[in-house]
């Protein structure tokens, strides 16, 4: 503890701005688009106090505007990949040892950076990189991690209070070891916050690591090593390396000192890297914890009771903003038969009202592009055979472009089938799908929904019954991580709603809580007794 009891600064969820037109921020953002989008720059490779020019580079370019050129990123050959390992071990003993306050003002200014000059700068290259609308990416690169670095301070300063009991004569304590070895963090385009904070929240507690971005956040990840220097980072603690990911993750992989990692992507990808941990296991000095958050289907059903309104709000909400790509995005929906036309009229009612996708530059724009041309593809594929199958109906949307950027208008099928392709396969864009019930099978279609998916991410339940709520929060209990009650099924908020599903959606650590923050750490129990003793000899032997 050094030379006292630190309390740290209260925490609190960082306002969003509102970017009203005429509003400083927005005149702010805008300009800083503007400077972003009209010059390139070069992500080099960030290994301990080097930046890496390789001169083996891949493009950056805006999803709303593919054929224009912002930046290019280097890629790592696995020598890099060794030399990021390297010099992890190389600063790990100096930032372990370094006293926990100090690595908590680190992450603290951080925050404040963010908060203010990096602000524009992290908002406009999320919306530049990941074609967020100013909101999306206000409340995620901005405000989200923000939260997540003020909150994971004040979590690891309550870890650290916590502390056992003593009995008369001993002093038991506890010491809260960063892991032996390093972190390897892979992140994922959808959320600039995560791709943050997955690096450092490991190396908050005292962990150092090799980070992996998306490819199609690199952008906006080399602000975060902007503001994690300025901040004054250590060199090593965060390596920051872009290639093959299969080179990546198997040089990674095959090191001894490989303690852990911490993931946000594919079901598919974590459950490959998770059985390649496991055949690698005589190889590492530890047993590697394995943290993960990956994929979702996430649903939202109706009772008779629930107020069309609303519903149709969560709807839109849930699985339109920012195209549907959030891992809690509304992809499967039930409704009821007494209602559900007048509900589907309000959907279609407010898609038609969204302006056709464009650019985020345009703030009148509710849905810009899907992440690249693979994603375009796969949710075209399904659109076109809803087109054509005959148990299924296309009610709004169904159009999509790629000719200027990778724009799938939002697209509500209702079908007949209730295990339809669309209602079971995540998807991860702006296509929602709708199965209608009869009123009367209200309990078993809670079945139905519990049953349909292999995932368990989030789930939401809209009702002004509170017996159907209360059957629908107990049929569901193991159908999603984070379950909403009269509410849209993402959101999620640091410090208020921990984050993380089961089944396969994941490990279910929840992000933006301690509990996350215990995994990176291996706690050391110290018992000191004062007097010790100096006969074997127990009362019971006379």
């Amino acid at each position: 503890m050094g030379k006292g009891f630190f309390q740290v600064p209260t925490a609190i969820n960082e306002p969003v701005k509102a970017y009203a037109p005429g509003s400083p921020e927005r005149e702010q953002v805008q300009k800083q688009y503007k400077a972003f989008y009209n010059t390139q720059i070069e992500v080099p490779l960030y290994i301990g106090s080097q930046e890496i020019k390789t001169n083996t580079t891949k493009p950056m370019s805006p999803p709303h505007q593919h054929q224009h050129v912002v930046g290019h990123y280097h890629l790592a050959e696995k020598n890099h990949v060794e030399m990021a390992i390297e010099s992890c071990l190389d600063a790990r003993e100096t930032w372990a040892n370094l006293t926990w306050e100090q690595r908590a003002a680190i992450f603290l200014k951080a925050a404040e950076l963010i908060a203010g000059p990096y602000r524009a700068k992290i908002n406009a290259a999320t919306m530049i990189a990941q074609s967020k609308t100013i909101h999306q990416a206000e409340i995620d690169a901005a405000c989200e991690f923000i939260d997540f670095l003020r909150f994971n301070v004040e979590f690891m300063s309550q870890i650290y209070e916590e502390q056992p009991d003593s009995a008369e004569g001993i002093w038991n304590r506890v010491e809260y070891r960063p892991l032996e070895g390093f972190v390897y963090a892979i992140t994922p385009f959808n959320f600039t916050a995560i791709a943050g904070n997955l690096p450092a929240s490991a190396a908050m507690m005292g962990n150092v690591c090799v980070w992996k971005p998306s490819d199609s956040q690199v952008y906006s990840a080399k602000v975060i090593m902007d503001v994690f220097k300025e901040a004054g980072l250590p060199d090593g603690v965060i390596n920051m390396v872009m290639g093959d990911p299969v080179m990546i993750s198997d040089t990674v992989l095959n090191s001894p000192d490989f303690s852990g990692i911490h993931f946000t992507g594919s079901t598919h990808v974590f459950k490959s890297l998770w059985k390649q941990i496991g055949n690698n296991i005589e190889k590492y000095k530890t047993y590697p914890r394995i943290v993960g958050e990956t994929g979702g289907k996430d649903f939202i059903i109706a009772h008779p009771s629930a107020k069309p309104q609303q519903v149709a709000t969560a709807i839109t909400r849930g699985a339109f903003e920012f195209q549907g790509q959030k891992c809690s995005a509304a992809s499967r929906v039930y409704l009821p038969k007494s209602t559900a036309n007048e509900i589907l009229e309000l959907v279609k009612k407010d898609v038609e009202s969204f302006n056709k996708p464009g650019s985020p530059e345009d703030m009148g724009n509710f849905i810009t592009a899907v992440i690249h041309e693979g994603s375009f593809d796969k949710l075209a594929k399904y659109i076109d055979q809803a087109k054509a199958d005959k148990d299924a109906e296309i009610i709004v949307g169904g159009g999509y472009d790629k000719s200027v950027g990778y724009f799938i208008e939002p697209t509500v099928i209702v079908t007949k089938d209730p295990k339809y392709d669309t209602m079971c396969t995540e998807l991860f864009g702006p296509v929602v799908t709708v199965y209608i019930y009869d009123d009367k099978d209200w309990s078993t279609t809670l079945e139905l929904v519990d049953n349909t998916s292999e995932y368990a991410l989030t789930g939401a339940v809209l009702s002004t019954d509170r017996y159907a709520i209360d059957e629908a929060t107990k049929a569901l209990q193991n159908s999603a991580g984070n379950f909403y009650i009269n509410d849209k099924p993402t959101g999620a908020v640091v410090g208020q709603q921990p984050f993380g599903g089961a089944r396969a959606s994941g490990t279910n650590d929840k992000a933006g809580s301690a509990q996350n923050l215990l995994r990176w750490v291996s706690p050391r129990l110290i018992k000191e007794t004062f007097v010790s003793p100096e006969d074997y000899r127990y009362p019971f032997l006379g």
